[in-house]
This record gives structure tokens, C-alpha cells and sequence, in this order.
């Protein structure tokens, strides 16, 4: 398997399953919906970057929350890696044929939505254009940079109107909070990847996060 340096200690993170808290596992009853994402890194002229989407904001759930391409597990895919290519062909028109599939992350229990999210790593070795391929489901795509994604100055926490408070990343117009936030906060903290921030930086979560439909 090659693979690029900077890659590795993020491989390596995913091989070690303690490194996740065990309170963010699913339901032992199996109640949890089974769903995965792909959590897809490559290279843009040698630059290493993430492939994420924004939602539609004229979804019933998580509209307009920047995310990786996923969705439910189907009866028909073949478990979490299938699923997870499948969306990420149906929301990004990505060829799966130059993806390279690395390992799997401990499946996240989402409480909100009740959704057990099972995060598929994997490695762009051969990159494909990408787009919004319904715009229904997904308003834009994007290739973002880890070098944005890490400067400590667009990285903050964000508090929900619940009261709670998780990492959030301000890339040009994108915020990058919730689900998608805390495992690429996780992942990078473990991977000994992230530069020191302020983690004191606490901002409420804008209004229009909650919604939906978007009006122009």
C-alpha cells in the first residue's frame, strides 16, 4: 500500500480503536440507524486535502451542515465501505475505481438522529472530478485544504442552542461543525497533526444553521 507520509499517522489512528470514547459508541439494542461516511483525503498539486459536502438546505435533517459524503447503510452494500463509496458516487460523481480504501473507524453514535456512523478512511489515488450531483441533496463540493483546516486561526468551539459546545472549523464560507468536526478534531489531535489554538474561542452557532429551506 503506498500512501503518502502525511497520511500515515492518520492511518495509524485509525488502527488503534481505543483512541475513541467509548461513550460515543451506539445502542447495544442495535436501535441505531447504520450508516457510514467516507472520510476521503488526497492530494491537490502535492497540497493534502479532504473531500467534503454542504447539504441541501432544503433537507428535512442537517441542512446545510458541511459533511463528509454518507448516508444509510442498504440492504444491497456491501456493509459500512460500500455504502460509504456509494454515497460518495451518488452526492460527489466521484470514480470509486481510484479510491483506495484504508480501514474502518469505530462506528459514532450520533444520539440527535439516532444514526451509528461508521467513518470509512480512505486514500484518493487517483482523483476524479467532482461535483453536486443532485442539487436536492447536496448544494456544493468541495477539496479542502488540512493546511486551512489546521491553522489555529479557523479553528474555534461553537455552542448549540442546547447548551452543548464541540470543535468547529471556519474555512472561507464554510463552518464545519457537529459530527463532522469532532472526528476531524479527534483525528488530528491523535494523530498528533494540530497546531496549538485557542480553544477559549467559544462562538454560538449562527442562526441560519438551523435553517431550512435557505432563502436567497
Amino acid at each position: 500500500m503506498t500512501i503518502p507520509a502525511w497520511l500515515k499517522p492518520i492511518v495509524q489512528v485509525a488502527e488503534d480503536k481505543t483512541e475513541w470514547p467509548p461513550t460515543l459508541a451506539p445502542p447495544e439494542d442495535g436501535s441505531a440507524r447504520a450508516s457510514a461516511v467516507l472520510m476521503l483525503f488526497g492530494e491537490t498539486d502535492g497540497v493534502p486535502d479532504v473531500l467534503l459536502t454542504e447539504r441541501s438546505w432544503g433537507l428535512s435533517s442537517h441542512a446545510g451542515q458541511v459533511a463528509f459524503p454518507g448516508g444509510t447503510i442498504d440492504p444491497d452494500d456491501d456493509g459500512p465501505i460500500g455504502a460509504a463509496l456509494r454515497e460518495g458516487v451518488e452526492e460527489t460523481g466521484l470514480d470509486p475505481s481510484g479510491v483506495q480504501i484504508l480501514n474502518t473507524l469505530p462506528t459514532l453514535w450520533i444520539s440527535v438522529t439516532n444514526y451509528a456512523v461508521t467513518p470509512v478512511l480512505a486514500w484518493w489515488k487517483q482523483p476524479s472530478p467532482v461535483r453536486a450531483v443532485d442539487p436536492g441533496e447536496v448544494a456544493s463540493v468541495h477539496r479542502v485544504p488540512l493546511d486551512d483546516l489546521l491553522d489555529p486561526a479557523n479553528r474555534m468551539q461553537v455552542r448549540h442552542p442546547s447548551g452543548s459546545v464541540g470543535p468547529a472549523f471556519r474555512v472561507g464560507d464554510l463552518l464545519v461543525w457537529g459530527f463532522t468536526a469532532g472526528v476531524l478534531s479527534r483525528l488530528f489531535e491523535v494523530a498528533e497533526m494540530e497546531r496549538p489554538w485557542d480553544r477559549t474561542r467559544v462562538t454560538s452557532l449562527p442562526q441560519d444553521a438551523f435553517r431550512s429551506p435557505r432563502r436567497a
